[in-house]
């Protein structure tokens, strides 16, 4: 690991969790150089919706390099983007009665939030954005001004202005409905609330903690925007892709957002960003927003065959099957170690397991890596367990990863038991 230390910035972070080099990888099976395997509950932050060197989309991508496709080609016409916007309409916006214009961004993430809300800003002559506690929408400086956690915020030194936060559902608990509080403040002309241009959401913060926004609070949002003209921005990035068990995280609640961001897992494993836009919002000026790698082709040749996955209900109904196994089983640990004093949440195939004890999660995501399980972190203190297999595990291998996250909540307890005997 010296290489790592003596040349890499000090800014790398899942090294730091899982410290080993990697050498190889396929479906949820990661390999280091040592030739230990580890089930891999991450899945690149959910960029591998369809597991790790997919055999479908591989072949696909060795084929298209073999005919010299175009690899690089700015905003130009290629086979490989014709074929990929075809098939993302047929396959998946037609089928849902979804009319949107696509805008190819930079290749991530962040980069599609930037544009939405520059489009926003620019279509409707406003500059305030609304965004919610524990939202987490990227780290470039608009993205970063939307983002809630002070970690990635503290310290900056850019303007956080012209952007005003809201609590999301949930946040002042089970009996307050917040958007009460929004519609106030936006019937209010002294509440110092500047109308906004946008809202932006996710619909569930994956990295906030797992927080889930109810259907019937989401469609309260979209009467209020469309009440008050305002653009409602879905960030799709990390539970869009059909992380939810359905293609869209939104889909359950029946709303039709004006810009959704989406990234990671729509390249199928490769760097791929866009925003999908109501036509009426499509205002640029020809050039007026660019970036020189908008749109990989090669992703888009990835992306095309991942979309088979969604030519039919199969993964869908397999996603929400085996969400249902996860939670299952989470509640059954909970229930196995009340000392954890654990909530259990999730939706699909995300599901976090809070434990508010200070730095209890982090000791049980240490032992999982010991103990051949990656699993990440959520939550303003990382205090949420939180499980992001790819969409594609089997239920063999997902239940083994399981079995793993509680022989290590067992070995901490014990270990936690045993320093606090030991004081005495």
């Amino acid at each position: 690991m010296r290489i790592f230390d003596n040349m890499e910035s000090r800014v790398r972070g899942y090294i730091r969790s899982f410290p080993v080099i990697f050498k190889s990888a396929k479906g949820s099976i990661m390999t280091d150089e040592s030739g230990t395997n580890y089930i891999d509950f991450f899945a690149g932050a959910g960029t591998l919706n369809y597991g790790h060197n997919n055999d479908k989309i591989t072949k696909a991508l060795i084929e298209y390099l073999e005919s010299d496709g175009v690899i690089h080609g700015l905003d130009m016409a290629t086979t490989a983007k014709k074929n990929f916007m075809q098939k993302f309409n047929d396959t998946i916006l037609a089928p849902r009665n979804l009319d949107y214009k696509i805008q190819f961004t930079g290749p991530t993430g962040t980069n599609s939030v930037e544009t939405a809300l520059k489009l926003a800003r620019m279509v409707k002559g406003r500059s305030n954005v609304v965004s919610f506690t524990n939202g987490y929408h990227g780290l470039t400086m608009g993205s970063l001004a939307i983002t809630g956690n002070n970690f990635y915020r503290d310290e900056a030194y850019i303007s956080r202005s012209n952007v005003t936060f809201m609590p999301f559902d949930g946040y002042m608990g089970p009996d307050v409905n917040t958007l009460d509080l929004f519609r106030k403040m936006l019937n209010d002309s002294s509440s110092g609330l500047d109308l906004p241009a946008a809202v932006i959401l996710e619909t569930i913060q994956a990295e906030g903690g797992v927080n889930i926004a109810s259907p019937e609070w989401l469609n309260e949002l979209a009467e209020l925007c469309n009440e008050f003209d305002i653009l409602l921005i879905v960030d799709d990035i990390q539970v869009g892709n059909g992380r939810s068990g359905d293609f869209f995280s939104f889909e359950e609640a029946g709303i039709k957002p004006d810009i959704i961001t989406l990234s990671k897992a729509i390249g199928g494993g490769l760097p791929l960003a866009f925003i999908l836009l109501k036509p009426d919002l499509d205002q640029w000026k020809p050039g007026e927003h660019t970036g020189t790698f908008r749109g990989n082709n090669l992703a888009f040749v990835g992306s095309y065959h991942a979309l088979d996955y969604w030519k039919n209900t199969e993964l869908s109904d397999a996603i929400k099957y085996k969400g249902a196994v996860m939670e299952k089983e989470l509640l059954t640990i909970t229930e196995k170690y009340p000392e954890l004093n654990a909530e259990v949440r999730g939706r699909g195939m995300i599901y976090g397991m809070e434990t508010l004890e200070h730095g209890l999660a982090r000791k049980i995501s240490e032992k999982c890596f010991d103990n051949g399980l990656i699993i990440e972190l959520a939550g303003a203190d990382d205090q949420v367990i939180k499980l992001l297999p790819a969409l594609t595990i089997d239920e063999k291998t997902l239940l083994r990863g399981i079995e793993i996250l509680d022989q290590s909540i067992e070995t901490t307890l014990e270990n936690k038991f045993a320093k606090l005997t030991s004081e005495f």
